[in-house]
């Protein structure tokens, strides 16, 4: 376990945080929600992140880099639209809200979100399958470990098929 009180945390040696189950590594699954509160109202970055957070896509907010740099990327691209508010105390916020343009790319995130939530429904219902309800496997498994565990296995299978010298087919 990677994370203390994170029960399906196993750490993974291809994951630069060495995490398997790091939330950083969909930092583009920000703009389809970022888009999507912008759809309900304009807002400024600290709100979205706010309202991101309530989806509990994360168990942590949104990183504010990764929210800004979005934003400035969507923005850039025609996505969403910007202007500085200065009423009211305090700094001057920058309220975004989303075009035309943007819409068009929430719609195109809602297709691929439905074609990902049915690929994930897939491998769900077959690692269940495997596992059951509640049981895990006995030991941490990634890729790279299950392809050395099936060469081993692969070897003695074969090494066992063969008998003093004659295969047992």
């Amino acid at each position: 376990m990677c994370h203390p009180g994170k029960q399906d945390c196993t750490r993974v040696a291809s994951d630069q945080n060495g995490c398997g189950c790091s939330e950083r590594r969909v930092p583009r699954q920000l703009q389809p929600f970022m888009l999507l509160v912008l759809k309900g109202q304009d807002s400024y970055g600290y709100e979205l992140i706010e309202k991101i957070s309530e989806f509990r896509f994360h168990d942590s907010p949104p990183d504010v880099g990764a929210v800004y740099r979005n934003l400035r990327a969507m923005e850039k691209e025609g996505w969403v639209k910007s202007k500085w508010d200065t009423r009211g105390n305090g700094p001057a916020k920058r309220i975004y809200r989303i075009t035309p343009q943007g819409e068009e790319i929430l719609h195109g995130w809602a297709i691929t979100l439905r074609k990902r939530k049915a690929s994930l429904e897939q491998f769900l219902g077959v690692y269940q399958g495997y596992y059951g309800k509640g049981n895990k496997p006995r030991r941490s498994v990634t890729p790279t470990t299950v392809g050395r565990t099936n060469s081993r296995q692969n070897r003695r299978e074969k090494k066992n098929a063969t008998k003093g010298g004659k295969e047992n087919v």
